[in-house]
């Protein structure tokens, strides 16, 4: 059996996100250790059997000085746990953490679960990241990806040439996510985001979208639910706050079961400008409802446009607005059929198990 050690950004999404595949390495006798930064998650992941290795570290931008702290902790743990194998994921540990494992010749996994903006803006810090990402990933022996548009971009810059392989996102569990009844709409049409707030989640389209729709229909009511990240919070936390009070929103903050909020409304909807692959849609497929989502690779994966759910123009809250009254003049049954609709896409498309075979699979032979 081997030991294994998984670097990410976050407890929170390895234990949300992972957890069947954590619990799958132990299940099969792996020795697996978890380098993250801490957060409430951590004895979670500990509970499940995991040796867990606090590693601090800013999820965004680049400072020199504390990157190069990070390679020296990785550098660090490696030699400590002396691993068969690496999993990464996430933009920093999959580029620092390739780094150093391509160095000291440990066999390497990495998971691009999403560019950033950052590499997509295509400015002087991309072509930075890029040099880094062809270094980084240059000798692991797979690379998963989690849509074809970032595949593609990164093939196109000579990352991923050969060893690569698709991945359904990070899945979902079908059995913890199970179908849920549609609920009764006599109070009118509840429409629900779940996202971290920040601009590139789509957050002042969807706001914008509910103060149109509140001023032309009287049944349609907004929920919110998700942390603010930090950087963000100054300037949407007022606005949130002031369309809360007058009654256009509801804002629910940070949940720890989307599912049960998501069992509650009619409609998700998810104005995101970029995914890996969006894990709120395929969590409110799951539970059989439909979802309006933005137009791009990461989401459109994650339904079927005009079965289970429309997307809508990327950045535009017009767009959104659109697709919101489209959604809204089917009658209830047809909002209904299509939620039913989406359950059968991710049972056929997205089962966790799958992911957790591409895995056992990649690490049969260490040779």
């Amino acid at each position: 059996m081997s030991r294994i050690l998984i670097l990410t950004n976050s407890a929170e999404g390895l234990y949300l996100f992972r957890k069947e595949l954590l619990c799958a390495l132990k299940s099969d006798g792996h020795t697996v250790s978890v380098s993250v930064p801490d957060d409430r998650y951590c004895e979670k992941i500990e509970a499940l059997g995991c040796r867990l290795y606090v590693t601090s570290f800013e999820r965004r931008g680049m400072n020199p000085l504390k990157d190069l702290q990070l390679i020296r902790k990785y550098w660090s743990l490696l030699h400590k746990i002396r691993p068969d194998w690496v999993f990464t994921y996430t933009i920093k540990p999959n580029i620092y953490g390739g780094f150093v494992c391509r160095l000291n010749r440990v066999p390497y996994l990495c998971n691009i679960t999403g560019l950033g903006t950052a590499l997509e803006n295509q400015g002087i810090l991309s072509r930075v990241l890029l040099r880094m990402y062809q270094y980084s990933m240059g000798r692991a022996r797979c690379i998963f990806f989690q849509n074809e548009s970032n595949r593609k971009f990164m093939k196109e810059h000579g990352i991923a040439l050969g060893n690569d392989r698709m991945l359904p996102g990070s899945g979902v569990n079908l059995a913890e996510h199970s179908y849920v009844e549609y609920p009764p709409e006599d109070g009118g049409i509840r429409f629900l985001a779940v996202m971290r707030i920040m601009r590139d989640k789509g957050i002042e389209e969807y706001l914008a979208a509910a103060r149109c729709l509140k001023q032309r229909h009287e049944n349609v009511e907004f929920w919110l639910a998700g942390a603010y990240e930090e950087e963000s919070r100054k300037q949407y936390e007022p606005l949130i706050g002031q369309l809360e009070s007058t009654g256009i929103i509801r804002y629910l903050g940070h949940v720890d079961n989307a599912g049960e909020v998501m069992a509650q409304s009619h409609v998700i909807v998810h104005p995101s400008y970029h995914e890996g692959l969006s894990n709120v849609l395929l969590e409110a497929a799951a539970c059989g409802r439909p979802v309006l989502a933005s137009n791009i690779s990461g989401c459109v994966e994650t339904f079927s446009d005009g079965r289970s759910g429309f997307a809508f123009a990327v950045k535009s809250a017009e767009a959104l607005v659109e697709a919101m009254e489209k959604i809204y003049v089917l009658s209830c049954e047809e909002r209904r059929s299509m939620g039913k609709a989406g359950r059968m896409w991710v049972e056929k498309h997205f089962d966790r198990n799958i992911i957790i075979e591409a895995y056992r699979e990649a690490i049969k032979d260490k040779k």
